[in-house]
């Protein structure tokens, strides 16, 4: 057995040593975690399908008696719905009634991305070199203003610093009572925790999809404002230092994996350039490089890009698997005909040129897209998935389930303590 395997193996023992000593563990380390990403989701403003059926999508989750932990990877509204306080607070009272805790991390949908006119924020005038505001049924909190929205959701979604979500909420380690006191702007990032169950470290930062907040300036003006600029920079800073203290706790624990919760798809090019994304690559380089000297399994899990995949981006060439839509059925409406396919399959073309296009290209890439160094990363223990969302569908969610005795290959189901399914309530 490799060292690698035989520490899981040892962390896996203590787990239930502990148990068998009268510790807070259970005899069966194994538990289920509910991960859910982009919902509710309208696919135009007045689109309330989705936020009227989650409820009930709710009690479906609830009803699993083997949950015991919920995750939500961001975005509760799509980016064509604007972003309001009353639309914010209604899905918080929806949230309460999750009867296991509940970890968010925000999406771009309800902050960053406010300032868009179609989010209800407003749009650049070249001609008389203001903001036209939308005023078409009230527009978005504060103008769309993204800070504004930040801090919006903070004070709803994150009113107890230190306590998840649910109805039986638990006690998580927050950046806002745990940063350093040299970088006290740490301390506004409430949405960053870290928590460890049965030897395996949860960890949230704040990245939102699309671009990390840094290439789309606000409201379309020609050059950034100091305020996104510094927006972008503390967050980015908070971010890199929270994974640092993760992993470094991570370690000192001898916990057996780590799984990263986060918005966004940082390979995902959506329709954009390339470039549009090399605000992520100072993310990917602290993931590799922590993840590396952790020689343990580390997942990631991100929404963002709506269709599912498991694959193993820091790994030229690694098997990539990815939901495979209807042929002829486009944009919003992509409706998954099989759970998954090889992302060499041909039905991925469709993907690729209609929805999100993966900046791999295909799976037998060999260039990492952000340095343009062959074989760029190589990180085998490392896994990704991006969960499913689409407004055309029923609501799923990922059941993730991880058995600290488990010791997986890294594969399209499995990794490690880690194995999954889509469940479609």
């Amino acid at each position: 057995m490799s060292k690698t395997l035989s520490t899981w193996t040892c962390a896996a023992a203590l787990v239930l040593a502990l148990s068998a000593c009268g510790g807070s563990e259970s005899s069966d380390p194994t538990f289920n975690v509910a991960v859910i990403g982009d919902s509710p989701y309208g696919i135009a403003y007045g689109d309330v399908a989705q936020y009227n059926a989650n409820p009930a999508f709710i009690s479906a989750v609830n009803a699993d008696p083997s949950l015991s932990l919920a995750l939500h990877v961001g975005d509760i509204h799509s980016g064509k719905e604007y972003c309001t306080e009353a639309y914010n607070i209604g899905v918080f009272n929806q949230w309460k009634s999750f009867k296991m805790p509940l970890v968010y991390v925000p999406g771009d949908n309800e902050w960053a991305d406010c300032h868009k006119a179609k989010q209800g924020g407003g749009a650049y005038n070249a001609t008389t070199a203001a903001i036209d505001y939308v005023t078409t049924n009230g527009g978005s909190y504060a103008k769309g203003d993204p800070l504004a929205n930040l801090g919006l959701i903070r004070s709803i979604f994150f009113p107890a610093p230190g306590k998840s979500l649910g109805t039986s909420p638990m006690t998580v380690h927050s950046q806002a009572l745990e940063y350093d006191v040299k970088t006290p702007a740490d301390a506004q990032f409430v949405e960053n925790v870290w928590f460890e169950k049965n030897g395996v470290m949860f960890v949230t930062i704040n990245v939102p999809g699309g671009s990390n907040n840094n290439k789309d300036n606000w409201y379309g003006t020609p050059t950034q404002s100091n305020a996104q600029a510094n927006e972008v920079a503390t967050r980015t800073a908070a971010n890199l230092r929270w994974l640092d203290t993760a992993f470094a706790q991570a370690t000192t624990n001898k916990d057996i994996a780590v799984l990263i919760q986060i918005q966004a798809d940082m390979w995902d090019q959506d329709g954009a350039n390339k470039t549009h994304l090399t605000e992520y690559k100072q993310f990917i380089d602290k993931i590799a490089t922590k993840t590396t000297a952790f020689a343990k399994p580390v997942l990631l899990i991100n929404g963002d890009s709506h269709n599912y995949r498991s694959d193993n981006p820091l790994v030229p060439g690694a098997a990539c698997v990815v939901e495979a839509p209807v042929a002829g059925v486009v944009g919003a409406a992509l409706v998954a005909a099989k759970e998954a396919v090889a992302c060499s399959d041909a039905s991925v073309a469709i993907v690729a040129a209609t929805y999100h296009t993966d900046v791999y290209g295909s799976s037998s890439a060999t260039t990492d897209p952000y340095t343009n160094q062959p074989g760029g990363y190589n990180v085998p223990n490392f896994h990704r998935i991006v969960t499913h969302t689409n407004p055309a569908n029923p609501m799923e969610y990922l059941k993730l389930t991880i058995n600290p005795n488990a010791n997986a290959a890294n594969g399209s189901s499995a990794f490690g303590p880690f194995s999954w399914a889509r469940v479609k309530p």
